[in-house]
C-alpha cells in the first residue's frame, strides 16, 4: 500500500487505529495487531526527534567531539597528538548519510505496510476520535494513539527580533562551521553542543541565566561541571538575553547586566515543549497539564475514551528510553484491554553526552534534605582507583544517597568517563529493590576496571548506613 496521503478516495476514511506521530508511536505497530487496518500520520521527518534531529545525530557527533579531545590531550600518557584538520562537511555526512537512509526505509515501509497507510501531514483533532490533515482529508479511528512529540523553546527575545537563529534541529546541518557560536541555554542541549562544537574548533560561547550550568543535578555534580565548563568555553553565568540584532555578517546579543557578545550563529537551547499547540486538544477534550502536555494516567490513557498519549507530548520525561517504555505499555494495553499493564516511572535515569559526561538517577541530595528524610551520602573520584590512575583523572566522581536505616539507594549521580554506562547496576538495584550492601557485597566487581568506582562508593555509603 504506497503512501496515499493525497488520494481523495481516502476522504473521511475510517480506522482501527490512527497514530499521530512516527517516532517511539511507530513502534506501537506490533504483530498483535496485524489484522488491524492503521493510519499513521506525520508531516515531519519520518521517525521522529530521537532518530532525526536529536539523540541519535547528537551522540554521533559527541562521539567524533570526544576523539578530537582525546588526541588534544594524550601528551599527559606520553603520546603526542595533534588535530591538524576538522573536515566538517564529512563529519555530517558521515552522520546523516546513514540517519537519512533509515528514515527513508522506514516511511518505505510504512507506505507500502500491509495493514498500515501512511499520511505525510499534520493533524488536528475535529472531535474526540476524529482528525482534519493539513492534506484537506479527514479521518476518524476507533483509538487514537497521539505521540506528536515536542518541539524547541525560543524565547520572545529571539522570536521577536527578526534575525536568524539555529535550534537542535537545524544546528548539525550548517553548510560550514561558525568561527564563534554563542550557545542560549543551561541544560543537556546547551551542554552537549557547547561541547561538540567546541571540539570541533568554534569559539563557544555559553549564556546561563543561573548560577550554574545543569542546575536541575545534583548540586555537587552540577558545581563540578560547571567548573570543568569554564575551562572549556566562555561561560556567561547569571546573564540572561536582553536582545539580539544583526551586526554585518554576524550577530550582537546584548546581555543582562549590559555586557555585549558578537557570534557568527546563535543556537537557542532553551528547551523544548510538547507539541499540542496546534492538535485541537479542546475539540478533543483532551485534558492538559498547566505546560501544555496532555494529561494520561498509569496506562498511558487521555481523559477521552479510545485516545492515548505517550513520549514527549504527555511525558514529565523527555527522554526516548521513557518514550519507548511508554510505548510498550500503549501497545500492550490495545491488544490486551483487558489485562492492562502500567508505566513505571520510579527510577527513571539519564545521562548529558557532554565533557565531562554525566548520568543521574533518583533523588538528589538537596531533594532529600528538602524533605526531610533520614539519608546518608558518600562519594568517591575516579582517580582513587587503578582504573582512574591509567586516565590521569582529577575531576571525576561518583555520589550516592541512601536510606539510613533501610539501606535502600535514593539517588546516584556520576560526572566522568562513562557516566552513562557506569550508572546501569545503581539504576538496577533501585528498580529490584537491592540494598547497598547486597549490591556492594553480593557480586564481584571486576579489578582494575573503572566499575570499581561504584563498588567503592557503595562500600563507603554501607559504612554511613550503619552509624
Amino acid at each position: 500500500m504506497a503512501d496515499q496521503s493525497t488520494d481523495p478516495r481516502l476522504r473521511d476514511r475510517h480506522y482501527d487505529l490512527a497514530i499521530i506521530g512516527s517516532g517511539s508511536g511507530n513502534s506501537v505497530i506490533t504483530p498483535d495487531l496485524a489484522g488491524w487496518d492503521i493510519a499513521v500520520v506525520d508531516g515531519g521527518t519520518f521517525g521522529g526527534t530521537c532518530l532525526n534531529v536529536g539523540c541519535i545525530p547528537t551522540k554521533m557527533f559527541v562521539y567524533t567531539a570526544d576523539v578530537a579531545d582525546t588526541i588534544r590531550h594524550a601528551s599527559r600518557y606520553g603520546v603526542d597528538g595533534e588535530v591538524t584538520a576538522i573536515r566538517w562537511a564529512e563529519i555530517r555526512d558521515r552522520i546523516f548519510g546513514r540517519i537519512d537512509a533509515i528514515s527513508a526505509g522506514g516511511r518505505e515501509y510504512r507506505a507500502n505496510g500491509s495493514n498500515t497507510t501512511l499520511y505525510q501531514a499534520h493533524a488536528t483533532f475535529t472531535g474526540p476520535r476524529t482528525l482534519a490533515l493539513d492534506t484537506g482529508q479527514r479521518i476518524s479511528a476507533d483509538r487514537i494513539v497521539v505521540a506528536a512529540g515536542s518541539r524547541a523553546v525560543i524565547p520572545p527575545e529571539v522570536s521577536g527580533s527578526g534575525v536568524p537563529y539555529l535550534t537542535s534541529d537545524t544546528v548539525m546541518r550548517l553548510e560550514t562551521l561558525p568561527r564563534r557560536l554563542a550557545v542560549l541555554g543551561s541544560g543537556f542541549i546547551a551542554a552537549e553542543f557547547a561541547h561538540v562544537f567546541g571540539q570541533l574548533g568554534v569559539e563557544v560561547t555559553v549564556i546561563a541565566r543561573g548560577p550554574q550550568l545543569l542546575r536541575h543535578l545534583d548540586v555537587d555534580i552540577a558545581h563540578r561541571f560547571t567548573v570543568a565548563a569554564r575551562r572549556q568555553w566562555d561561560v556567561r553565568l547569571d546573564s540572561g538575553l536582553l536582545g539580539v540584532t544583526q551586526d554585518g555578517d554576524g550577530l550582537r546579543l546584548d546581555l543582562v547586566g549590559g555586557t555585549t557578545l558578537r557570534a557568527d550563529e546563535l543556537l537557542v537551547a532553551t528547551g523544548r515543549v510538547a507539541n499540542t499547540a496546534s492538535l485541537g486538544c479542546a475539540a478533543a477534550g483532551l485534558e492538559l497539564h498547566p505546560d501544555g502536555r496532555i494529561a494520561v494516567d498509569e496506562h498511558q490513557r487521555t481523559s477521552v475514551d479510545g485516545v492515548w498519549a505517550l513520549g514527549d507530548v504527555s511525558s514529565p520525561y523527555q527522554l526516548k528510553h521513557v518514550a519507548n517504555h511508554e510505548m510498550r505499555v500503549v501497545a500492550h494495553n490495545l491488544a490486551h484491554p483487558t489485562s492492562m499493564i502500567t508505566t513505571d516511572h520510579r527510577y527513571v535515569p539519564s545521562a548529558v553526552f557532554t565533557h565531562p559526561q554525566l548520568a543521574t538517577v533518583g533523588i538528589t541530595e538537596q531533594d532529600a534534605a528538602e524533605r526531610g528524610l533520614d539519608y546518608v551520602s558518600a562519594t568517591h573520584d575516579f582517580g582513587a582507583t587503578a582504573y582512574g590512575w591509567a586516565m590521569e583523572d582529577t575531576e571525576s566522581f561518583c555520589k550516592l544517597i541512601a536510606d539510613r536505616s533501610s539501606g535502600e539507594l535514593l539517588g546516584a549521580h556520576l560526572i566522568g568517563p562513562q557516566a552513562s554506562t557506569l550508572i546501569q547496576p545503581l539504576i538496577q538495584a533501585m528498580s529490584f529493590g537491592q540494598t547497598v550492601a547486597g549490591l556492594a557485597r553480593g557480586q564481584y566487581w571486576i579489578h582494575p576496571a573503572l566499575t570499581e568506582v561504584v563498588e567503592n562508593a557503595l562500600l563507603t555509603l554501607e559504612a554511613a548506613t550503619k552509624n
